[in-house]
């Protein structure tokens, strides 16, 4: 049985997930055209701002006491009234597939209770699959679904109240 954990990262550790966030635009480069820079690095810029705002939470993922991955909780809606919203959720690909993010999710959603707002763009297809199987567990099947174009992106955006 693995130790999976979710702590909310320090100041020091914002860093790591600016570092993840290059395997996380890595893999996002498989449904969006993203391209590496000269230097080998994809050009994202650092999210000073994202993590000076009130509403954002970031927490780090750890299995087994080693790295694997983050997930940042923000108030970047696109749809009325709700109050949180899951800006990045990154699992490393080596700890994929044992219910790593299946458990950040209901963790946070039970850490958090409130509206939320959940959103994958289409093209993903993992995304897809996950959270059509996570949303309708996590919240005994009290949700809407809403297809909306974000940042000119198809999107499928998830709305439910998590007590």
């Amino acid at each position: 049985m693995i130790s999976i954990e979710l702590h909310a990262a320090q100041r020091d550790e914002l860093q790591t997930i600016e570092n993840l966030m290059q395997f996380y635009t890595y893999d996002f480069s498989e449904w969006v055209p993203l391209k590496l820079g000269e230097h080998g690095f994809f050009n994202i810029l650092p999210l000073s701002d994202y993590w000076r705002k009130p509403a954002t939470q970031a927490f780090l993922i750890r299995v087994d006491g080693e790295l694997a991955g983050f997930v940042t909780v923000d108030d970047e809606i696109h749809v009325p009234d709700a109050r949180y919203n899951i800006g990045y959720l990154f699992v490393s690909r080596g700890f994929r597939g044992q219910g790593v993010a299946r458990f950040v999710v209901s963790t946070l959603l039970n850490r958090l209770p409130g509206r939320w707002q959940i959103f994958h763009v289409e093209a993903n297809q993992p995304a897809r699959l996950f959270w059509a199987a996570v949303i309708p567990e996590a919240t005994q099947n009290r949700f809407s679904a809403h297809q909306l174009y974000i940042q000119g992106l198809p999107c499928t955006v998830y709305c439910f109240e998590k007590a």
